[in-house]
């Protein structure tokens, strides 16, 4: 992106947080969804915009179903950062892994956020273990816990890019 703005694309499995991550960084950030049997789910994409370290960050937040690989796909066209939501409740997935695998490539700055970690059976340390010398912030989208400096920390590494 240009000079003082950074597009950053969130990525992670279904139901990991990342339309609620982005919803708690920005509460004016737009979200398309649909309903399916499971319950809500994002369809194309979340916006959400904020300023971080005198940066404009634009954050995307992509659909988590393999079906939606073509929307990741021109989501990630251009992006300066990727972060992964993990739920810290159930770990680190296959679709987690596909995704990790696939940013590594790319060799974009990543991130992990796990999120979750006011719930019942959450265990950050886990996603640490499964992602070592990998950046994990501990967190949780649904109240705001860690948010805004896990961002912060993110983008530090970015402009120190």
């Amino acid at each position: 992106m240009a000079e003082g703005r950074l597009k950053i694309v969130v990525f992670g499995s279904f139901n990991a947080g990342k339309s609620s991550f982005i919803q708690a960084l920005d509460p004016r950030s737009r979200h398309i969804e649909a309903t399916s049997k499971e319950g809500p789910t994002t369809v194309a994409f979340d916006f959400g915009r904020l300023t971080v370290r005198d940066r404009a960050v634009y954050l995307f937040g992509t659909p988590g179903q393999e079906r939606f690989e073509f929307v990741r796909q021109i989501l990630s066209r251009g992006m300066d950062g990727a972060i992964i939501v993990v739920d810290a409740t159930t770990g680190v997935d296959a679709m987690t892994r596909h995704l990790y695998g696939q940013l590594k490539d790319l060799r974009v700055p990543l991130a992990f956020m796990a999120n979750k970690c006011d719930s019942p059976g959450a265990v950050p340390e886990a996603v640490r273990r499964d992602l070592p010398g990998e950046m994990v912030h501990p967190i949780s989208a649904r109240n705001g816990e860690n948010v805004h400096a896990a961002l912060d920390a993110f983008v530090a590494t970015l402009a120190a890019r």
